[in-house]
């Protein structure tokens, strides 16, 4: 790599092309859904769920791509060049997290056959916990949606010279557009061809990246040289930003969340025809998700052997870490036509697998859990589809409009990358408390709840405070400018003389410098605490033999035998019941 050179390569024909064939293709599988589904009975169930007869690849596919954004393939990259490897190990409480769903969690939702997640809360608990975790779902997608649309479109214009105001429009459009019209098995087959393309692009960057730099053991020789191969760190310290305890352990839970309770990955495995279909799919998604995020990693040891010695973030050539990516990939596309366009097409279909992944949900979240609650008389199936693709409209248009709000209050990206934590550890905390303890009431589930997501969201808001404010700092691993050019050397220099360490006498308050990925276990834990003992207090809810299916098969055999009725008949009238109710 020539160190001294001023990257100046941008998108030509070849690579639009290429990305407009990306969009155009995700367009049409939408048009071809909703034409295939146009006669179908039973309208919501299809919409919602893809009338229950999906196939295990296309779901996986489905699976992985809801769980990667643009802001992984962006972000693991620029990690490990920054702080090293430690991060690498969150690929292995994967296999955990699978086993967990699919023995725990799983059965309780597909035994019931609901479309929303929190629908179960409603039949455990009441409409209010219900409405409080629907709630806290969309709130939390409405401002991650954003984020997921605008890291990919800055790193775009800030390599190509395209800019945010015209391509995030378009990028929406076109999700939105097959969202709407072709529901679940649109958002399923594009995220499918997405994924292919995402994988595609990261394949292709780590050949030419290792064959640019020399080859593997050079890529790894180079990052062991300089501290970055790092996966034992076993101090238990839970400040200490990653050790492996804090990435196994503590990641282990925020997978969970976001894999067993979330709507996106309910409605996906419900649709499959039977229980041990979806179980085969969320192993085929675990092993997806490994493989993506390694190769991630192992990208960003390639752009660190690349720029060993000469950074380009010292050297100002980009501004900040997220960029590094696309800045590497336009250094070695000069020789590859359409390489630019692979790339950029793959980090916009992580993004816009995520995006309509949410929309959907959230449409699914909203119809269930609040519109229709209120109706007096049931909409038809054709009125009630209508409904949810309004929704969609409505929501994607919002999410555009925040995504320009993003732009202008960069804060707020700080904010989104606590907000996981924020509000899946309440959540998992929740269904976790209604299906592992039968004692536990609704004045529990909901005070655990709300307690929960407070006290983490002080944690977090105030730990970004402390970082602003240079209380907290985390420190990088080593970078090199010695064989740049004279004229980046002279920007680094002038960099390196303007920054002024900011010291504090007073270290942080303890909490505050928690590491992140512990936020999720705090919630966790708080809500269901908190909800056993105000259970406790308020008179703990009777377990009754009618409402088995609420709790998971862990703990059947340690259920205690109430009265109320036995057979199956009459607790499917006893669940049609409370699905009214």
């Amino acid at each position: 790599m020539d160190a001294g050179k001023v990257q100046t390569r941008s998108f030509d024909v070849v690579d639009c092309v290429v990305f407009a064939g990306m969009l155009g293709v995700s367009a049409l599988i939408g048009v071809y859904q909703a034409y295939k589904s146009r006669k179908n009975e039973n309208a919501v169930r299809e919409y919602l769920v893809g009338g229950q007869n999906m196939s295990i690849f296309p779901i996986s596919m489905s699976l992985i791509a809801s769980y990667i954004s643009g802001i992984t393939i962006l972000g693991i990259p620029a990690e490990m060049y920054v702080y090293g490897t430690q991060l690498w190990c969150v690929v292995i409480p994967d296999c955990f997290v699978s086993l967990t769903m699919a023995f725990v969690y799983l059965p309780v939702f597909y035994k019931l056959q609901i479309t929303s997640s929190y629908e179960y809360l409603n039949l455990r608990f009441n409409h209010v916990v219900r409405l409080m975790g629907s709630i806290i779902f969309i709130i939390k997608m409405l401002l991650y949606i954003p984020l997921v649309i605008y890291v990919p479109a800055l790193a775009f214009n800030q390599v190509t010279g395209i800019q945010i105001h015209l391509i995030t429009p378009i990028v929406c459009v076109v999700c939105i557009f097959y969202t709407t019209l072709g529901g679940l098995k649109a958002v399923v087959w594009t995220d499918t061809i997405q994924t292919i393309v995402m994988f595609g692009g990261v394949i292709v960057v780590i050949v030419l990246g290792t064959a640019r730099v020399g080859s593997v053991q050079d890529v790894w020789q180079r990052s062991w040289d300089s501290d970055r191969i790092e996966f034992f760190n076993i101090n238990p310290d839970p400040t200490i930003r990653h050790t492996f305890w804090t990435v196994v352990v503590g990641n282990y839970l925020n997978w969970l969340a976001s894999c067993s309770v979330n709507q996106s990955m309910v409605q996906r495995c419900l649709s499959m025809p039977n229980l041990r279909n979806a179980n085969i799919t969320i192993a085929i998604m675990a092993v997806g998700m490994v493989t993506i995020v390694s190769m991630s990693c192992y990208t960003g040891l390639v752009i660190y052997a690349a720029f060993h010695k000469c950074d380009p973030i010292t050297t100002k050539q980009i501004n900040k870490a997220d960029q590094l990516l696309p800045f590497f990939v336009m250094e070695i596309a000069e020789s590859v036509p359409g390489l630019p366009g692979l790339f950029i097409s793959g980090v916009f279909s992580a993004a816009l697998s995520t995006m309509s992944t949410g929309l959907n949900s959230m449409s699914g979240v909203i119809y269930e859990d609040m519109i229709k609650p209120l109706m007096k008389r049931p909409f038809g199936d054709t009125a009630a589809s209508r409904v949810m693709k309004l929704t969609v409209v409505l929501i994607g248009t919002i999410c555009v409009g925040l995504v320009f709000l993003v732009e202008k209050l960069s804060s707020l990206i700080h904010a989104g990358k606590s907000l996981s934590g924020i509000t899946a550890g309440p959540l998992l905390g929740i269904f976790t408390l209604g299906m592992f303890f039968p004692y536990a009431n609704s004045a529990g589930a909901l005070t655990g709840g709300i307690v929960s997501v407070c006290f983490v969201a002080w944690i977090s808001f105030g730990t970004q405070a402390a970082i602003s404010s240079g209380q907290i700092h985390f420190i990088p691993k080593p970078v090199s400018v010695e064989e740049c050019s004279e004229q980046f050397k002279n920007i680094s220099f002038q960099n390196s003389t303007t920054i002024l360490e900011k010291a504090s006498s007073e270290a942080p308050f303890f909490l505050y410098r928690m590491s992140y990925l512990w936020y999720t276990w705090v919630g966790f834990l708080v809500a269901i605490l908190v909800g056993l003992l105000v259970s406790w207090i308020t008179g703990p809810n009777k377990y009754r033999v009618e409402d088995k299916n609420l709790y998971t098969p862990v703990i059947h055999k340690l259920l205690t035998r109430g009265s109320g009725p036995t057979n199956m008949t009459e607790l499917a009238k006893v669940n049609q019941v409370a699905e009214t109710s």
